[in-house]
């Protein structure tokens, strides 16, 4: 049987140990804290693909729905200079009819 390198709750709880000022309890706590929440956004991500995977399927562009995600996460003030900067340059290209 080949040898592992996983170790026990025990092995771990043993390794802690307060080291230059700094409190390993402490730190192992935020450690695990980030990998719950790690895989709970990559739970979401699936989730949000799926969705997104839905929508596709009945028709619709997922492309320009993460577009529109993304435009509402911004503030209003925000997309007009966007659009106002973005008409701009396109017309500097002569991209504009």
């Amino acid at each position: 049987m080949p040898k592992t390198n996983l170790k026990t709750d025990d092995q771990d709880d043993a390794e802690v140990a307060d080291v230059g000022g700094v409190s390993g309890a402490r730190l192992k706590s935020f450690i695990e804290r980030v990998e719950r929440l790690e895989e709970e956004k990559k739970s979401l991500a699936e989730d949000i693909k799926d969705v997104y995977g839905e929508a596709k399927a009945t028709g619709f562009d997922a492309k320009i729905m993460r577009k529109i995600v993304s435009l509402r996460k911004s503030n209003l003030e925000k997309r007009r200079e966007e659009q106002e900067l973005l008409d701009l340059y396109m017309s500097a290209i002569g991209m504009v009819e």
